[in-house]
């Protein structure tokens, strides 16, 4: 999918603190977001606030037809572009906050992988998204998130990073992404503490 950095912006535009960032992220951060994705098997992969497809070509590119790849974009536009883009992909445009009703509606048990482009506005609701992701997965899932390095300081970032540590076993943080608008680095979340069982 070609990025089109006009029609990101006007959607910024449009709504700022549902997009969140003047621009796509970039293929650098892209391939750090996808490292969680397993190269062999049939993984389950939910990802979360697709946008422009900067994460859905990098997760179609590493599962390389296998398993199964569910999209959920609020954005209607967003979501109708990663449709036409990816036909294999399954597309949701709903809000990601209902995340365990949109995955038994169709019939998806625990996944393997959470992929998240939200921006940390989509975490201040009840309950809790990060809780509500943690459930979905599978006991060895992995769940990732970027931030930009110059926020990661502020308050809702802290609090972002709090909940990851209390949901999962392991939280890593990468090294800064420097070939990105703006700088970002990557949470990678492992094992989560309520994560579900059988498939």
């Amino acid at each position: 999918m070609v990025v089109d950095q006009g029609r990101f912006l006007r959607e910024f535009v449009r709504s700022p603190l549902r997009t969140a960032s003047v621009a796509p992220s970039s293929a650098w951060l892209a391939a750090q977001m996808v490292v969680g994705v397993p190269e062999r098997g049939e993984p389950v992969v939910v990802e979360l606030g697709a946008g422009t497809g900067a994460f859905t070509s990098a997760i179609q590119h590493r599962l390389a037809g296998r398993g199964r790849h569910v999209v959920v974009e609020l954005n209607d536009r967003f979501a109708e572009g990663i449709a036409r883009a990816y036909p294999s992909v399954e597309v949701v445009c709903e809000d990601a906050t209902r995340l365990p009703e949109l995955l038994a509606k169709r019939g998806i048990g625990p996944v393997d992988v959470v992929v998240s482009g939200l921006p940390w506005v989509a975490y201040a609701g009840e309950p809790p998204l990060i809780a509500s992701v943690a459930g979905a997965l599978a006991p060895g899932g992995v769940y990732t998130q970027f931030a930009y390095t110059w926020t990661r300081w502020a308050v809702p970032a802290r609090r972002l990073l709090d909940g990851l540590r209390g949901e999962f076993e392991e939280v890593v943080t990468t090294r800064t992404v420097w070939r990105n608008l703006p700088p970002a680095v990557v949470y990678v979340a492992r094992r989560p503490r309520n994560a579900r069982a059988g498939r």
